[in-house]
This record gives structure tokens, C-alpha cells and sequence, in this order.
């Protein structure tokens, strides 16, 4: 990596501790090119998405044994399947003959898994299956030669991979997130809608974006802000593994039922914002749950797979029609948006701006605090040691 480069980074992990090390009241967003630097994010796939826990998809896309999906982790080809015991395994997408890709097709379901370069077939569970005219090949052991497994966690029904194996546990880190969510039952709500598409901003962008309410009145005036007004946005405490908020809904708006029965009224009448460091986001309504599972695709793009779950199970229905339509809509102002913030943030005249009140951006605050957590400049130099 050039000398310039290097040196640009660096400066962007001291900057981050300094800013970071401020009062909240004084909190600040980072410079522009805290989104556009290739080399920070050579440190962002290094230490963050190989080494954390990462939302790749929802089991509502694997229901049954053979089912797959085909993802991609900071260029880590994926093979996400459900196994002939109902397990879900994540395993590596990558033939152990000479490297192709075993399955090309983005889902669908299996009885074994063909790579189309030599014909060397897995099983479900990724073990090798038949390796044609391999037998008098003296280095050749079947059992050394099945596709890897990666560290899988299965929470709220959400799919999770860390790609090192050295991430804690994800479940225990989550427990005081899970008494919020409870009364809503995320669990019980079905898969309805699934799509991968990719933006033109930085991931980081799209994170700080959706876990704010201060947008909402400008950004989506028609779509979110007659039902979720800014002005009525709370902050809720976070922790070190995630950030939240409650977006009420304007008392003129009808009710968001149906309701599940443990809701209390103050439940009823907000929707949980929150995102899972690093880079899941998730807002769960009392009636649907909108989830985007976000990686970097270069510095100036990310790649989303979102979703809709709700309690309904026709994806055809009206109702579930009409919110992912909803979904779309707002989705489509956030990507205008974010796509012309990432053109402007090419400037070298933006040192970063005041955040808003804790309420309305005290998320940011938090989400640049686990930034830099992991890459902070204390951090780099234990790395360095």
C-alpha cells in the first residue's frame, strides 16, 4: 500500500479516538474521506468484517433441507445451506480441486452441491462427496477436501457468520436488546420479501443514515415523516455491540396493529430502530420487521440484502404488498440521497459538522464509538506491537 495512502489512514484512526474522546454535547461527525478512503477500508475488512459477527440473510430463505443462497463477505465467496438434519451451515463457495466456484446460482435447493469446473460433488453439510477419477491420486484424502465451515449463529431468526472464528459468542452480548424487542416477537414473523441490490455510497453512510431520525422530515416527507415525525424520535441507551432508537408514531395516525398480545400501549405506538455493529440495520414495527444486511462493496458502494418479515405468510397479500411498495419508496429517497452525499464527500474541505441532539443522531455518536473501538489509534498500536 503507497506510503500516502498509509499515512492517510493513520490519520483517520487518530482523528477517530480524538473526536470520539469528546463530551457527547460536542459530538461531531467524522471528515469525508472517513467514506472514501480505500486504504481505511482495507482496515474495515481486516479488523471489523473478518473478525465480527456479520448478518448474511434470514433463515425464512432456507425453510427446507437443500435450500441455498449464494452471498459474498469482503470477497469470501459464501454457500449458505440447510443441511439433511435442518441445520444451517456457512460454507465456503470455493471448490477444494483448483479453487472455482461450486454453485453459480444465487438460490435454490440441491441434493448435493456440483462444482461445474471438475464435477467434485459436497454434500448438504458441505462434506466431499465423489471426486471423479481422483483415486490414484496419491495426495489426494477425501476427508481433508470438504468445503469449510464458518462460525454460524442463528439470532432472531437472523443468520450470522463470523469469518475468523474468533468472535465471542453473539447471543449473551445481546440480552438486554432482546428484553426491548421481546413484546414485539420478531420470531414469529415470516419471511415476506427478500432483495439484493447494491448503492452508490459508503456502508458507513448507509449505517448512519438508517439509524437516525433527524432525515426523516426533509429526506421523506410524504413516506415516513406523517407516520414516524422526527420531532418524536427517542434515543435508547445502547451498548457496546449495538445502538437503538424508538421512532413514535404521530397520534393522528392509525394504529399499526395487528398488535401481539404482551405489547404494552407505549410498544404499540413505536417502531425499534437498531443496528447490530457493524452493519446490521433493523427496524422492527409492531406490525412488519424492515432488516438490511449491508457490506462493503469497494469504498463508494455497498451491497444490501433487505428484507421485510411480518405475521402475515402470503407475500401476495395486499396488505404486505403495500408495505414493502412503502419500503421501496423510502428506500429510494435514502439511496438519492446517500448517492449524491458520496460525490460530495470526494471535497477535501469537509472536516465533519456538529451532530443534532442525543435523540435525533446520539446513534451516530454511538456507532462511531465502536468504530473506534476496533480502530481506533490505541488499537493500531497494539496492532503494531
Amino acid at each position: 500500500m503507497p506510503a500516502n495512502m498509509t499515512q492517510n489512514a493513520q490519520s483517520l484512526r487518530q482523528h477517530l479516538t480524538e473526536l470520539t474522546s469528546r463530551a457527547k454535547d460536542e459530538a461531531y461527525s467524522m471528515p469525508s474521506h472517513f467514506y472514501t478512503s480505500d486504504a481505511f477500508l482495507e482496515l474495515e475488512k481486516e479488523h471489523i468484517f473478518r473478525k465480527e459477527w456479520v448478518c448474511i440473510g434470514h433463515i425464512g430463505e432456507i425453510p427446507e433441507p437443500g435450500d441455498f443462497f449464494t452471498t459474498e463477505l469482503i470477497d469470501e465467496q459464501l454457500l449458505v445451506a440447510r443441511d439433511d438434519t435442518g441445520d444451517i451451515n456457512v460454507l465456503s463457495n470455493v471448490c477444494r480441486h483448483r479453487g472455482n466456484l461450486v454453485e453459480n446460482e444465487a438460490s435454490g435447493n440441491r441434493r448435493s452441491f456440483i462444482c461445474p469446473y471438475h464435477a467434485w460433488t459436497y454434500k448438504r453439510d458441505g462434506a466431499l462427496k465423489t471426486a471423479p477419477l481422483m483415486k490414484k491420486a496419491k495426495a489426494f484424502d477425501p476427508a481433508k477436501c470438504g468445503l469449510p465451515r464458518f462460525n454460524t449463529e442463528i439470532w432472531n431468526n437472523f443468520i450470522f457468520v463470523n469469518l475468523d472464528g474468533t468472535a465471542q459468542p453473539l447471543a449473551p452480548q445481546m440480552a438486554s436488546l432482546d428484553g426491548i424487542l421481546h413484546n414485539y416477537h420478531h420470531e414469529l414473523r415470516n419471511l415476506l420479501f427478500m432483495e439484493d441490490t447494491v448503492w452508490g455510497t459508503n456502508w458507513k453512510n448507509l449505517t448512519e443514515n438508517f439509524m437516525e431520525g433527524y432525515h426523516l422530515f426533509a429526506t421523506h416527507p410524504k413516506t415516513l415523516q406523517p407516520m414516524t415525525p422526527t420531532q418524536l424520535c427517542r434515543k435508547v441507551p445502547g451498548e457496546d455491540r449495538w445502538t437503538a432508537y424508538r421512532s413514535y408514531y404521530d397520534p393522528e395516525y392509525p394504529p399499526r396493529g395487528p398488535f401481539h398480545e404482551d405489547m404494552t400501549e407505549d410498544e404499540q405506538r413505536n417502531s425499534v430502530l437498531f443496528n447490530l455493529f457493524p452493519s446490521f440495520v433493523v427496524a422492527v414495527a409492531a406490525n412488519y420487521t424492515l432488516f438490511l444486511c449491508l457490506r462493503p462493496h469497494g469504498a463508494d458502494q455497498v451491497s444490501i440484502r433487505w428484507g421485510v418479515c411480518g405475521l402475515k405468510s402470503d407475500p401476495n397479500d395486499p396488505e404486505v404488498v403495500a408495505y414493502v411498495d412503502l419500503c421501496k419508496a423510502f428506500n429510494a429517497e435514502d439511496k438519492e440521497k446517500l448517492e449524491t452525499l458520496q460525490q460530495a464527500q470526494k471535497t477535501r474541505f469537509f472536516a465533519g459538522g456538529p451532530l443534532a441532539p442525543d435523540d435525533l443522531e446520539g446513534t451516530i455518536w454511538d456507532f462511531l464509538k465502536y468504530m473506534e473501538s476496533r480502530l481506533g489509534a490505541k488499537s493500531a498500536a497494539l496492532a503494531a506491537e
